[in-house]
């Protein structure tokens, strides 16, 4: 990942609202959440909901996929994957973590 894309992520996840629901897409795993789903479990309403969606999306954080009438939003665990290993490449100067 470039360096502009890892910025670009962790704003998008410098967020509560987000955070949230970015974490609520992880534990969905690879089926994903309906944004009335979403909306429920997470008590945000939809407009709120939406705005932040599209944030994640920008980011590259989530996918969105239409399945019939509905939209389909899942974590993008190659995306996180990746933010997760820029963070910790260097972890301890090579040495076992504690």
């Amino acid at each position: 990942m470039k360096e502009i894309d890892i910025v670009r992520a962790l704003a998008a996840l410098a967020q509560e609202v987000r955070l949230r629901v970015f974490r609520a897409l992880v534990v969905a795993g690879s089926d994903g959440l309906t944004p009335g789903i979403l909306a429920d479990q997470l008590a945000v309403a939809p407009n709120t909901l939406s705005f932040h969606l599209k944030e994640l999306v920008h980011a590259g954080l989530i996918s969105q996929e239409r399945q019939g009438r509905n939209l389909i939003y899942r974590a993008s665990f190659t995306t996180m994957n990746e933010l997760l290993s820029y963070l910790t490449e260097n972890c301890c100067q090579g040495a076992a973590c504690c």
